[in-house]
């Protein structure tokens, strides 16, 4: 749009995209205000097994998109969650803000509970703590705890903050187990309760604003 002239500033033509702006006052297209963008918001999912986190698969099976309501406004996951696990995914409006809450550094507690076949002890999960080195991949600190024994199965909880791509299930599969449910059950203050499988809510604004600010607190230099 640039290029054809088509977006001005105070009236002037932009001829060059490397400019910047403080704000959208004064930005113009096709001699039309650019209005502000809307403020963020964000959903608490409920995704169930069975279904991809991603907006189409070329493969044909099941994503969030066909679960999710239609009537809602354009929503990006924030992360991801494996085609066969359950639990809480964030979604949310705001591209800037999901990408915020994707970087390592931002440090987002994720807690999950496993059910996971085979026997561990709780010494055992507590040497997740500093982390461990799997076929030089390397996870960070992980709160581990032995919940309880059903038969044949171990539920376990695990907190960590980094969420690489199935990170639950390779450390737990490094500890002898075989995982059979996962869950992710909170992330960051926000917890799955019970918001039912395949269902969605809304963060009260105020609660949304209160999570950011945190989020501003924990950055480098602040």
């Amino acid at each position: 749009m640039i290029g054809e002239g088509r977006v001005a500033i105070d009236g002037k033509v932009l001829e060059t995209p490397a400019t910047l702006v403080a704000s959208l006052r004064g930005v113009t297209v096709d001699g039309k205000p650019v209005a502000e963008p809307a403020p963020a918001r964000l959903f608490l999912f409920h995704k169930p097994t069975g279904c991809l986190t991603t907006e189409r698969d070329p493969k044909g099976r099941k994503t969030i998109y066909d679960v999710l309501p239609k009537d809602l406004p354009r929503l990006m996951p924030v992360g991801r969650l494996d085609y066969n696990t359950e639990g809480l995914l964030l979604l949310t409006t705001d591209g800037e803000f999901k990408r915020q809450l994707e970087l390592p550094a931002t440090g987002v507690e994720r807690t999950y509970r496993a059910r996971a076949f085979g026997q561990i002890s709780q010494e055992q999960l507590e040497e997740l703590i500093e982390g461990v080195e799997i076929d030089g991949m390397r996870y960070g600190r992980i709160d581990a705890n032995l919940e309880r024994r059903t038969g044949a199965n171990t539920w376990v909880e695990l907190t960590l903050t980094e969420g690489k791509n199935r990170e639950v299930r390779r450390v737990l599969e490094y500890l002898g187990l075989e995982v059979n449910r996962l869950i992710r059950t909170r992330y960051g203050p926000f917890e799955l309760g019970d918001l039912p499988s395949g269902g969605i809510g809304e963060v009260r604004r105020h609660d949304l604003i209160v999570f950011r600010k945190s989020l501003e607190r924990k950055r480098p230099g602040t």
